[in-house]
């Protein structure tokens, strides 16, 4: 008799580690699977965090973080999302934003819940609510909707017991975005029920074409919605476990005593690291958008160029183009090409079942790599 509790033995792991697993076992495989900026953190952010070691700066602080952080986190969301949050009351710091969605679930969540997950979407949403005791409920979106979640969808799914949501946009793995008429769309229907919106914003800064529109600045949403956000994708400090969140003051008070009790506070160097990055790294985020954006249409160009139909992205840095034009599914596609043609992709179905017929590809690489890569591709579709 197995001791692992059935709810986890049921969880399947990351569709997207299998493959960033296959590609580190295969020799000479150019991956475009893992979610990475390629970009080194800004040097400034090391040396802060190198001083803080050399100064002894490595106790524990605040369990919500250091309250430095926390007015600098306020005021770049006020100036990102024009929404002001007490530093005091209405802002955590997490490790990374996945720690974010994990106490933000587990804040709300009593057994049988029921919580609504905007598919396609970031692998640990349905596992995380799965662990808290709470059901996981689907709301598929199409590409001929551009991916974004439609009043109408949302209508359909909601029950007496739905407790809350969970939307990303700018999405992984589709690029797409909600702009501000999409969500008072979304609004109208929300504003008057007792649903929290947990809204995963942390490739807020990586939007392209149009100004990133929080769903918290809608009248009456607010105190509705829980931001999260972090330093990993705009700032490249993935490995710095460093992300927030923002929202009404009895959610944040529940997440932080979650917080203290798991984790305590989040890396004391990563903290005073994210204070350079919000006081003096703007300008490299932008340098970095810039450098996504060029990738971007090179990709969405080149998967033009070979046949396949791609919803152009408009934030984050993962193209969803789709093979349905080639009769097999996601992940033999995805399993063929990198074995044949040594070219590693996420399998849309890694992200919902309404990834199938998708692959996800990251432009968060070198335009050499892509430039290879997408010339593999084309090859391993001349043999099918």
């Amino acid at each position: 008799m197995s001791l692992v509790a059935k709810h986890i033995e049921d969880i399947p792991y990351s569709g997207i580690r299998k493959f960033f697993d296959i590609a580190n076992e295969v020799e000479g495989v150019i991956s475009l699977g893992v979610g990475e900026p390629d970009f080194n953190t800004p040097w400034s952010c090391s040396e802060k965090a190198i001083y803080t070691l050399e100064k002894g700066k490595t106790t524990y602080t605040s369990n919500a973080g250091l309250l430095e952080l926390r007015k600098e986190i306020s005021k770049y969301m006020e100036k990102l999302m024009g929404v002001r949050y007490c530093p005091n009351s209405e802002v955590l710091v997490t490790v990374g934003a996945s720690e974010g969605i994990d106490i933000a679930l587990r804040a709300i969540l009593s057994k049988g819940d029921e919580v609504l997950v905007v598919e396609p979407c970031f692998v640990s949403y349905k596992p995380c609510v799965a662990m808290c005791g709470g059901v996981p409920i689907v709301i598929s979106t199409k590409s001929e909707n551009n991916f974004k979640l439609t009043k109408e969808d949302l209508e359909g799914k909601i029950t007496e017991k739905t407790k809350a949501i969970i939307i990303s946009y700018p999405n992984n793995p589709t690029g797409a975005i909600m702009e501000k008429e999409d969500l008072e769309e979304i609004a109208k229907v929300l504003k008057d029920k007792d649903i929290l919106i947990i809204s995963d914003e942390i490739y807020a800064e990586l939007t392209y074409d149009n100004k990133h529109y929080s769903i918290a600045n809608i009248e009456g949403m607010r105190d509705k919605t829980v931001v999260l956000n972090g330093f990993s994708k705009s700032f490249a400090m993935t490995g710095w476990r460093l992300g927030f969140a923002t929202g009404p003051k009895d959610i944040i008070a529940a997440m932080t005593k979650i917080h203290q009790y798991i984790i305590m506070c989040a890396p004391t160097m990563s903290q005073y690291a994210g204070i350079e990055a919000l006081t003096n790294c703007m300008s490299e985020v932008e340098k970095m958008r810039k450098e996504y954006n060029m990738r971007r249409r090179f990709m969405l160009d080149g998967f033009k160029k070979l046949g396949l139909s791609c919803f152009e992205p408009k934030g984050a840095f993962y193209m969803f183009p789709s093979i349905e034009s080639t009769g097999l599914k996601s992940e033999e596609f995805c399993e063929r090409l990198v074995y044949q043609n040594k070219v590693a992709v996420v399998p849309g179905t890694a992200f919902g079942e309404s990834g199938e017929g998708f692959i996800r590809c990251s432009y968060a690489y070198s335009i050499e790599e892509i430039k290879e890569a997408l010339a593999r591709i084309g090859q391993f579709l001349d043999t099918i």
